[in-house]
């Protein structure tokens, strides 16, 4: 990780501290309104990453090169210019290409590889006044849910350096929830936002898959990689969104603790099947609460077979496509490898798996036929079955408990234990790969801790296309767990 000191007045340790809990669009009020300047704010989010370095939530800070641009936006400021993110420095996954800023993919060989281009989303953030903070580590080839690197090391969890972070977006989650950004960018194929937002305890928002630019970023699979964002509330992710997409928006809703004529669905016996006791109380807790607030919650059946109807089709989409999407955006990009090379200089365990599942002939490897009746029959009768309940229910979004436990220990994260059993990694990713089956928006709140002190989510899943309603709908649940 790159820093210098540079030569300007530091905040003392307790300014750090209270600039460090800005909120995004608290932070960005602030600048614009003058009462902090970009250059303070900047260099208290620097020393808190130097405070908490042993995160491992970065591979690239540029600290002069981030300082001068803070005294930009200050000047930008003084001249009369009104961006919505002036001035704010966010943390960017490194799967996005930054112009003239080490771009890695989380991968050795890449470790000195300069772009010349920024990712789409990483435009239109700076043409939102927005300031690059560094690139966060994250699993290679965004291939992974619990945050392992072998080259740049695991990012590791704030609320308990033991416990894994999640992933692949996992310095992303790490970095917000530490207070070293009050947003980064992250991608979700399966559930690399939500997954490690649940983990961390931040709020992790994927949208309706193709909403937001996916250019410039290194891909799994094109038919369910989705970007999007990690905050500490609802609000500035959505302030993210609306600066991403540029649509018009209204305030949130704050309807303080009434959530009169919401109506939510959850099925149990698909998504409580497997989960920690501690997890299904604390949702079953968070189910009563939602109704004392005013909503009114369903239970629905998605089917016996649902479960194994998008774990085969979902999984089989993503492994097929990852050759084909990842050789491509290298030839498009100019990157200074192949994904033969990639392939090779894959820590053992990925190597592994990508030989069975990822290349063709792998004794895993879906085949044409398997890949053709996912997207052609499979994924219809997901999106059949869903629609279902936001139709005939009239449920505007679908509850579950984010992941099925909280974050499992680093040194047992090649199989985890949940509800007893000892089950592989990817059934952390169980729940969220529902919306990410079809493209549907997903966003996962923190309410609350395990007795040890761990983050427990919950997810919200609603319509396709639906996101500005769930960013709505999701502010007003918010509302239960704030202090």
């Amino acid at each position: 990780m790159a820093h210098t000191t540079a030569a300007l007045v530091r905040p003392t340790l307790g300014e750090i501290s209270d600039l460090a809990q800005l909120g995004l669009a608290a932070a960005a009020a602030a600048i614009r309104n003058g009462d902090i300047t970009s250059e303070a704010y900047t260099a208290a989010l620097l020393q808190r990453a130097q405070v908490v370095a042993d995160l491992n939530a970065f591979i690239t800070i540029d600290e002069p090169n981030l300082l001068a641009s803070a005294r930009e936006a200050d000047k930008a400021r003084a001249a009369g210019t009104t961006a919505p993110l002036l001035g704010v420095p966010i943390g960017i996954k490194d799967s996005y290409l930054t112009k003239g800023l080490p771009t890695t993919l989380g991968l050795e060989g890449l470790a000195n590889f300069l772009p010349y281009e920024d990712a789409d989303a990483v435009l239109a953030i700076k043409d939102g006044g927005a300031l690059v903070f560094g690139k966060n580590n994250l699993v290679e080839m965004s291939y992974g849910l619990t945050g392992h690197n072998a080259r740049f090391g695991q990012v590791k969890n704030p609320h308990a350096r033991d416990r894994v972070s999640g992933g692949s977006s996992s310095g992303s989650a790490s970095s917000v929830a530490a207070n070293i950004v009050p947003a980064s960018l992250g991608g979700d194929t399966v559930g690399s936002i939500r997954v490690p937002a649940s983990f961390c305890g931040v709020v992790g928002f994927k949208p309706t898959t193709g909403r937001w630019p996916r250019g410039g970023v290194a891909p799994i699979s094109h038919t369910l990689d989705t970007t999007g964002v990690f905050a500490r509330s609802v609000e500035d992710c959505a302030l993210i969104d609306q600066v991403v997409t540029k649509e018009s928006a209204g305030e949130l809703s704050n309807g303080g603790y009434d959530l009169k004529g919401a109506r939510l669905a959850f099925a149990p016996r698909q998504f409580l099947d497997l989960v920690d006791v501690e997890v299904e109380a604390r949702f079953r807790e968070v189910v009563r609460r939602l109704q004392d607030a005013g909503a009114e919650v369903v239970e629905v059946d998605l089917g016996d077979d649902f479960n194994v109807l998008i774990q085969t089709a979902t999984w089989g989409i993503f492994a097929y496509e990852t050759m084909g999407a990842i050789s491509e955006f290298l030839r498009q990009h100019d990157l200074p490898t192949t994904f033969e090379e990639i392939y090779k200089g894959l820590k053992p365990q990925l190597h592994q798996a990508w030989g069975q599942i990822v290349l063709p002939g792998g004794a895993g490897a879906t085949s044409a036929e398997a890949y053709q009746t996912a997207l052609n029959a499979s994924r219809p009768e997901i999106r059949r079955r869903l629609q279902r309940a936001f139709v005939e229910q009239g449920a505007q979004a679908i509850l579950q408990p984010t992941t099925p436990c909280p974050a499992p220990l680093i040194q047992n994260q090649a199989t985890v234990h949940i509800a007893g059993q000892e089950v592989s990694y990817l059934a952390l990713a169980n729940h969220t790969v529902s919306a990410s089956s079809v493209g549907l928006p997903g966003i996962s709140l923190p309410v609350g801790l395990s007795s040890s002190g761990l983050p427990i989510g919950l997810e919200l899943d609603a319509p396709l296309g639906g996101d500005r309603a769930l960013l709505n709908l999701a502010s007003r649940v918010e509302v239960l767990w704030e202090a």
